[in-house]
């Protein structure tokens, strides 16, 4: 039986939102959105059919627009007019992934009652979710404020027999779409229009996804720089916690803990070494991955709170008789985050490149390259130029966007977040720190040869056999792309 989620008021965190996407859950709506939705949209139907009065985005133009005013008989085409307008977007196609996120953060954000959204209209998008539908949608286009007004342009294109939708492995368009499933285009009546467009959903479906994403790429990073420094034959010393108790970092403590905790069993953590100290990607593992547990904490918090808000303009309060025109769609915090994310995930790349390095140099009795014959065998050689490479373009990725602004909507739009090109940014570089610890992966793994019979904590010894499946031991130089596919493919999907 299918698990369903259904939409509420209560408080969602990310990890419920994980739980939804891994189990597949259906969604409907709770029997107090339903009442919500219909609350609001009964109130604003009574208030345009009351008033004559200018009502931002309801019987007005849009954006520097404001101050035309549009007839009664016109509402409904002004509604469709905006999202065929807004949708302008261009560049790569957003991953299904990431559209389903959107849909669902929209769905949400409309059930908490301030948007005037017709119920039949956010029970299409529901519908849209539950089939797998997944409106085109592309890269460019949102500036971060104003709502993600193209991508969500192009999601909701859709609604209406527009636009394109990917469904059951095919491509349709907007109107195939609704003769597949006998579906009639909706109607926008006046606000709809405005309402799915307004809001940070693409942003915040970034951040949910990088932040969910970035939670396991710090255990994957403890989890291999742990072993990397066992087979190192680094020194557990650094990660002491009277240390830890003198600097009161919350991350690094954290951090250190755990890799004690993880090579407390390890026959090579424990034997005699013969140097004093450890280079810095090894002894400062607490600090730089702590570092980042502080960040992704950040950005957890920011993202918790955006999906548990309304974000789109404007608010709708009928219990105070208001409707309010603001600012809830600037994407400022959520473009600060997303920012600071990346440097985090940045760094736990940049560390474990280093640890990469310092493993294949030849030191403390590894051979160079960590192959049994280098010369005729090039070995890890080149795996770590590949890390390097990613280590660079993660830097560039990193320039932030959130310190941007461009000014649009003929001045009306004067100050905008760029959180959008924040998002897509970050969600490179997670692919990225992917594919880094995969490398590192790879050779600490290699270098675990070289140290038998020795053995390292059961724990990483289970990790390094689960991995063993994918990619043997390297003993003759092959090539090494595919391993590092496999590998790729082993951290993003094991289980830890």
């Amino acid at each position: 039986m299918t698990e369903i989620h259904h939409i509420s008021n209560a408080h969602l965190d990310i990890n419920d939102i994980e739980k939804i996407i891994n189990t597949s859950a259906s969604i409907a709506l709770s029997e107090e959105s339903v009442s919500l939705i219909q609350k609001c949209r009964k109130y604003l139907d009574q208030k345009i059919a009351s008033t004559s009065e200018p009502i931002y985005g309801i019987n007005t133009g849009f954006g520097s627009l404001y101050d035309r005013n549009i007839k009664r008989n016109d509402l409904e085409k002004l509604q469709k007019n905006l999202v065929m307008s807004h949708a302008c977007g261009t560049g790569d196609e957003v991953p299904e992934e990431i559209v389903r996120l959107m849909l669902f953060l929209k769905i949400q954000s409309l059930a908490y009652g301030h948007s005037g959204i017709h119920l039949n209209t956010i029970t299409r998008l529901i519908d849209f979710y539950n089939e797998g539908i997944c409106p085109v949608i592309y890269e460019f286009g949102s500036l971060g404020a104003s709502g993600d007004l193209a991508p969500l342009a192009h999601l909701s294109l859709p609604l209406i027999g527009l636009g394109e939708v990917s469904f059951n492995k095919k491509r349709l368009t907007g109107k195939a779409l609704n003769g597949e499933m006998e579906w009639s285009p909706l109607r926008l009546k006046a606000r709809e229009g405005l309402a799915l467009l307004n809001g940070t959903q693409f942003m915040s479906a970034f951040g949910v996804w990088c932040t969910i994403q970035s939670k396991r790429i710090l255990r994957l990073a403890n989890l291999i720089g742990g072993l990397s420094l066992d087979v190192f034959d680094g020194r557990i010393d650094a990660f002491d916690p009277l240390v830890h108790r003198i600097r009161p970092q919350e991350g690094q403590a954290v951090v250190a803990t755990q890799i004690t905790l993880l090579l407390e069993n390890s026959e090579l953590i424990h034997r005699e070494k013969q140097h004093v100290q450890d280079p810095y990607s090894f002894r400062c593992i607490p600090q730089v991955h702590g570092a980042g547990y502080d960040i992704i904490a950040f950005a957890e918090k920011i993202f918790t709170n955006e999906i548990n808000g309304v974000s789109d303009n404007p608010n709708i309060f009928p219990d105070e008789d208001k409707i309010i025109s603001a600012g809830n769609f600037h994407g400022q915090p959520l473009a600060n985050a997303l920012d600071f994310l990346g440097v985090g995930l940045a760094e736990l790349g940049n560390i474990s490149e280093r640890r990469t390095y310092q493993l294949i140099s030849g030191s403390r009795g590894l051979p160079n390259y960590l192959i049994a014959n280098p010369g005729i065998n090039s070995g890890l050689m080149i795996p770590q130029y590949t890390a390097a490479s990613l280590v660079s373009k993660n830097k560039e990725l990193c320039t932030p966007s959130s310190v941007d602004s461009i000014v649009s909507s003929n001045g009306q739009e004067d100050h905008v977040s760029m959180g959008a090109n924040a998002a897509t940014k970050v969600y490179k570089i997670v692919n990225n720190v992917y594919s880094i610890l995969a490398i590192e992966l790879l050779t600490a793994s290699q270098a675990l040869e070289f140290r038998r019979p020795l053995r390292t904590s059961p724990e990483l010894e289970l990790f390094v056999e689960n991995f063993r499946v994918h990619v043997p031991v390297i003993e003759n130089d092959r090539v090494l792309h595919d391993d590092i596919a496999a590998a790729e493919a082993y951290v993003k999907n094991s289980k830890l």
